[in-house]
């Protein structure tokens, strides 16, 4: 197996445009929630639970189960921003 050194110069601007690669990614990414919340109050309206409410942990569960695509993939969401609170 032949391995081709690389440069020193061409190592270096491999990495630059990984990096910024990466800056744009992270700004992208700073702001993912904003853009996954579509319609805000559909799982609870879904899940019948009233407006100022918590949805119960059981019911979120059995909902991020749910044969429903949507309902689920909201029930998951919701599971997940529950562990970003402080």
């Amino acid at each position: 197996m032949v391995m081709k050194k690389m440069s020193h110069m061409s190592a270096m601007k491999k990495a630059a445009a990984h990096h910024e690669k990466a800056e744009h990614h992270h700004k992208e990414a700073k702001k993912w929630i904003q853009s996954a919340i579509k319609h805000p109050g559909a799982l609870r309206e879904e899940l019948h639970v009233k407006k100022g409410e918590k949805i119960p942990a059981k019911k979120l569960e059995k909902a991020a189960h749910s044969k429903n695509p949507t309902l689920a993939r909201r029930a998951r969401l919701a599971e997940t921003l529950k562990g970003f609170k402080k």
